[in-house]
């Protein structure tokens, strides 16, 4: 027996996929970056919203991409229980149906723990407080955050193929989680075209500062000795009253994408302090911008930025500052170090991911289901 697409209404060959998404995080920015990529396969997206409302900005963006209908459910993570997360499974299914859907994209593991539907599953884990904690803690996950635990190990379970980002992030999967087998590695991608403009002497970062695994403490720290200044996008306060005090960095604060990937085009160097990244989307931006990378020494970004970038230790405030002097006094190695990470960047194309996710949904449509 094979699934029949829902295809009222629609070209024969055209697909539509359900994708959730968030506007506090990385999520929302691969979620764009691929409805674009996908567009060019016949595949159109319907974003399924969660937790705090996108900006006026956010909204506009992903309705010129596609579809934006915002549940009024929250995000596992911010979630005080189980109990608050219970309905979302049921609500998705029907979502679902009610856009008939081909596929089912969810890009949290744990919105897919006991959903019923018959469509095809996929769900991407971008990260997770598990795998967050296991890094920056090293110890027994605290028993209060057991139930997220407990919801992603059941999503992973019932999906039909589980993605990450990062070879690094699915083995951190492996170890948390044990074994995957339907785990595959399709990697991130940006569509902007950054490189060209002139350089001036700032380095430039953007993260959700409030985030511990940003690490945004130590790069405002280096800030008061590097020779160039340090320019901080993204928003220092968090959901659940997390907060930063930058003091000596340019605060630019949250800001739209647009004037995030100006300033990008502008820097000479790009910095991403992270103790925690799946994947580190500011990174590929600045690379494809043509800056610099001064990057944190963390296996993430070994993986996908070895050879073409400065790396130093994390933990380090001094380092940090050490690696942009070298780079700011040095414009050669700069150069050299900016044509490295473009060039590295290019694996990196929504082409390439698109390409591979349209593959990965038209298999899973096409597969016989379970008699």
């Amino acid at each position: 027996m094979f699934r029949v697409p829902a295809q009222e209404g629609r070209p024969l060959d055209q697909r539509r996929v359900l994708m959730t998404v968030d506007a506090v995080g990385g999520v929302w920015r691969y979620a764009m970056e691929l409805a674009r990529g996908l567009l060019n396969h016949k595949i159109d997206v319907v974003f399924a919203g969660l937790g705090p409302q996108p900006t006026s900005h956010q909204a506009d963006e992903a309705k010129r991409l596609g579809k934006l209908v915002w549940l009024d459910e929250p995000l596992d993570w911010i979630a005080p229980d189980e109990a608050a997360v219970k309905h979302l499974p049921a609500k998705l299914a029907h979502l679902a149906r009610e856009e008939r859907a081909d596929v089912l994209h969810l890009n949290l593991p744990s919105q897919a723990a006991g959903i019923e539907t018959d469509l095809p599953l996929v769900v991407v884990s971008h990260s997770c407080v598990v795998t967050w904690w296991h890094t920056m803690r090293g110890e027994k996950l605290p028993q209060e955050w057991q139930w997220m635990k407990g919801q992603n190990a059941r999503g992973m379970a019932r999906a039909d193929v589980v993605v990450a980002p990062s070879g690094i992030h699915a083995q951190a999967i492996g170890e948390c989680y044990g074994e995957q087998p339907k785990l595959t590695v399709i990697h991130n991608s940006i569509s902007a075209f950054l490189h060209g403009g002139e350089k001036q002497p700032l380095v430039f970062a953007a993260g959700r500062w409030w985030d511990e695994g940003k690490n945004g403490r130590v790069l405002d720290e280096a800030a008061a000795r590097t020779l160039w200044p340090v320019v901080m996008a993204g928003s220092t306060k968090g959901p659940n009253g997390q907060e930063i005090s930058l003091l000596n960095a340019r605060r630019a604060g949250e800001i739209p994408h647009r004037q995030v990937l100006s300033e990008v085009k502008r820097a000479g160097i790009v910095a991403s302090p992270s103790l925690y990244e799946p994947f580190g989307l500011a990174a590929l931006e600045g690379a494809r911008a043509g800056a610099a990378l001064v990057l944190s020494d963390i296996p993430t970004y070994r993986e996908l930025w070895g050879g073409a970038a400065i790396f130093f230790d994390p933990h380090d405030a001094g380092a940090l500052a050490h690696a942009v002097n070298r780079l700011a006094s040095d414009s050669g190695l700069r150069n050299e170090l900016a044509a490295r990470a473009l060039a590295r960047s290019r694996r990196f194309t929504p082409d390439i991911q698109a390409g591979r996710m349209a593959e990965l949904y038209r298999e899973l449509v096409d597969r016989p289901m379970a008699a």
